[in-house]
Parts: structure tokens; sequence; C-alpha cells
């Protein structure tokens, strides 16, 4: 039963880097197509805001999850 895990990662490990490949090479296909500049900066611009609201609901998550660990009384100080 030691190599369940083993072989479960190498193949989670191959199928999504096989699809980032192929993803990342549609995507580069898509942009030699030869769109607009004003196309590609309005992807750049919602790019930003999709990361930038990724990052933001991350710290909120963040916070909360601290602060419902301290309402609880656990301890999160560090060593």
């Amino acid at each position: 039963m030691d190599w369940v895990p083993t072989v479960f990662i190498v193949f989670k490990a191959l199928v999504l880097g096989t699809g980032m490949f192929f993803a990342i090479k549609w995507h580069y296909d898509q942009g030699r197509k030869g769109k607009g500049k004003a196309e590609q900066s309005a992807v750049l611009r919602a790019s930003v805001k999709v990361a930038t609201a990724f990052t933001l609901s991350l710290l909120v998550l963040m916070l909360l999850a601290f602060g419902l660990a301290k309402l609880l009384g656990l301890d999160l100080t560090i060593p």
C-alpha cells in the first residue's frame, strides 16, 4: 500500500502538466492569430482585475480564519 500515493501523485502531476501544456499552447496560438492591441489590453486589464479580486478575497478569508481561531481561543503564536 505504500506505492499507491506515489502512483496517484505521479498520475495527478502528469494529467495536470499535460492539461497546463495544452492550455498554454492554445492561448499562445490564439494570441498569434493577430488580435488587435485594444483587445489585448482589455484582456490584460481584466486579468489584473481578476488577480486583484483573488488576492483581496484570499486576504479577507485569511483574516476571517485567524479571527475565528482567536475567537475560539486557539493559540496561534509561533514558538
